[in-house]
């Protein structure tokens, strides 16, 4: 059985499949002068199999699996798919981090401080393009005379995630997926053309209502029309390209551990970083021992727990992981692969009472699709 590729690889195969020289096409992907490439937050493979009647187009499409890589979760996978790279080069490597100076995890896709208490921006201390400073494969596509024109929301303009992993495309507001069908039809009128639309709006359902839920399925088949719709409109020689950025596994609340309900998980831990299913532990001084011997002994039965230099050293992260990516990850790394999270509703309320959840290894988590519709 052939190893899984990765999400990492999609674009520089759907780069090259456009014409571009200096990249590889690991996903062996057919040429086409036009590329339309839609990226729908929280569509794992196994919730796309599981719900064929809400998604027939979209099961229709010829398809296989892709890797999303650790953590699978929206900054680092999008930041993978941006760069080619895995977390361990660039340096993504969670939704929340610690970050050396601060008393509170810092959130990537707000770009400030997570958590309970004063909202602290930091795009003026932390600048984005130091965080994330190799050179995107937009960066690279656009020297080569072919810009990448990125739809998605408003808010997302300027943001300081998109400055890190978003430099080199053209951004356009689009905020539903009406927004994106009608501006990329437009965009693909041009003889070659590279359209990357995200929507997030069925990674909110999965969220809030969690994916074996009837609003989760809803939202399935509103994502499934709006692409058959869009596939129906495409010009002639246009490939589509349908994907995600992780899968999603729905917690009962008795499988959400609040670290305020366990002092002895709460021992020693400075800060919490990452999310429910892939954490990242930062201990006090001295205490990393303890704190490694305590979680795998409370929980090693639910989740995997490393030590960093353990947790790097599975390649998990990739097989090359930078100075500045290490100083990201925690002492301690936990990963579920039962069902269980760890929240702490003393930090982040809304998230413990979140029914869906994602950031782990376990192929619900991992795999997304890659589908493909050439016109």
């Amino acid at each position: 059985m052939q190893p899984l590729r990765s999400l990492a690889e999609l674009v520089p195969s759907l780069l090259t499949s456009l014409g571009l020289a200096g990249l590889a096409n690991p996903l062996a992907l057919e040429p086409a002068p036009r590329v339309c490439l839609l990226l729908v937050d929280g569509l794992g493979w196994e919730l796309l199999e599981a719900n064929r009647p809400a998604a027939p187009f979209l099961n229709a499409m010829a398809g296989e699996p892709l890797s999303a890589g650790f953590p699978a979760t929206t900054a680092a996978s999008l930041s993978s798919l941006a760069t080619g790279l895995p977390p361990g080069e660039h340096g993504l490597v969670g939704y929340t981090m610690a970050l050396p100076g601060y008393d509170r995890a810092f959130n990537a896709l707000t770009w400030s401080l997570y958590g309970l208490g004063p909202r602290v921006e930091l795009l003026d201390e932390i600048e984005p393009e130091t965080m994330q400073p190799l050179k995107t494969l937009a960066e690279r596509a656009a020297a080569a005379g072919l810009p990448i024109h990125h739809l998605g929301p408003a808010f997302h303009a300027g943001s300081g995630l998109t400055r890190a992993i978003g430099r080199g495309e053209r951004f356009h507001a689009a905020d539903s997926l009406e927004a994106i069908t009608e501006m990329a039809i437009r965009l693909l009128g041009a003889p070659h053309a590279f359209v990357y639309a995200y929507h997030p709006r069925l990674d909110t359902a999965g969220h809030v209502s969690g994916v074996r839920s009837q609003a989760w399925r809803d939202e399935l088949t509103v994502v499934d029309r709006a692409v058959r719709l869009l596939a129906e409109q495409l010009p002639p020689a246009t490939l589509l390209v349908v994907t995600g950025d992780h899968g999603m596994v729905d917690l009962r609340p008795s499988e959400r551990l609040d670290l305020a309900d366990h002092p002895e998980l709460a021992s020693g831990v400075r800060l919490l970083a990452g999310e429910a299913r892939a954490r990242y532990v930062r201990t006090v001084a001295g205490a990393t021992a303890d704190v490694l011997t305590t979680w795998r002994s409370v929980i090693g039965d639910r989740m995997w727990i490393w030590g960093r230099e353990e947790a790097i050293a599975t390649g998990i992260f990739g097989p090359r992981v930078t100075e500045r990516a290490r100083e990201r990850i925690g002492d301690v790394v936990a990963a579920a692969y039962a069902r269980v999270g760890i929240v702490q509703r003393d930090v982040d309320p809304a998230q413990a009472r979140l029914n869906g959840h994602h950031g782990s290894l376990t192929p619900a988590e991992q795999l997304v699709p890659l589908l493909r519709y050439r016109t």
